[in-house]
């Protein structure tokens, strides 16, 4: 399965909508977009919308990770938005939640 990526801006809302698939082959593909909403809303809230995502590796979570660092070090930060039970479990085993907002709406 492919990787889709968009940004938009939802009022004054940054927000970057995935589905798919977030692994080695498609890591590139999310590593650019995410970055790009990070630079181009520096200083904002941007939220990652994950609810199209059907699997999610280890390293889209460290690029989730480096993403949220990068957010707070411009003055922003991250917000990761899923209801997909499997992947907020995956969320709570590795700790990511702790280290990033989750989140079941965008607002």
């Amino acid at each position: 399965m492919e990787l889709v990526c968009s940004l938009a801006d939802i009022g004054t809302l940054h927000v970057l909508q995935a589905s798919g698939e977030i692994d080695l082959a498609t890591l590139p593909y999310f590593a650019d977009h995410l970055v790009r909403a990070v630079t181009t809303h520096s200083g904002g809230v941007v939220f990652v919308d994950l609810d199209g995502v059907t699997a999610l590796d280890d390293t889209g979570l460290g690029m989730l990770l480096g993403a949220a660092g990068r957010a707070r070090e411009r003055g922003g930060d991250l917000v990761v938005v899923c209801n997909n039970e499997r992947l907020r479990a995956r969320f709570a085993l590795t700790g990511l939640d702790r280290a990033v907002r989750v989140q079941h709406t965008i607002s």
